[in-house]
């Protein structure tokens, strides 16, 4: 049976946009190799943190949501703990309460996304 995930995880500010968004990508494909279902991804971009980690105050932020047997999330935790340029990362299985939630804020994200396009 699939369940539904979300992963946080917080990349070193010192890479290039280019490197984050290629780590991100092998995240994802980390994802798709093992069979789990891409539902969203997004990219919040570089953020503060909330403290010093590693003598670092900011971070690129990535957030992926996704469907997937229980055993995938062992794989990437381990993928995530491998590579060097993850700072922290977290996650987090969503019980239904949490996957309805997800999904209206995606409906919501695309009408805004889609009334900023219309107004551009």
């Amino acid at each position: 049976m699939l369940n539904h995930y979300e992963t946080v995880f917080i990349l070193t500010p010192v890479l290039s946009d280019a490197q984050m968004k290629e780590t991100a990508e092998r995240f994802k494909s980390v994802l798709t190799g093992e069979n789990a279902k891409i539902v969203n991804e997004e990219r919040w971009g570089l953020r503060k943190l909330a403290y010093p980690i590693d003598n670092k105050t900011t971070g690129f932020y990535c957030f992926i949501e996704f469907d997937a047997e229980p055993t995938v999330v062992e794989t990437l935790s381990t993928q995530f703990r491998r590579d060097e340029k993850v700072i922290r990362f977290l996650v987090t299985k969503l019980d239904k309460y949490a996957a309805q939630y997800a999904e209206k804020r995606r409906n919501l994200k695309s009408s805004k996304e889609n009334e900023t396009v219309k107004e551009g």
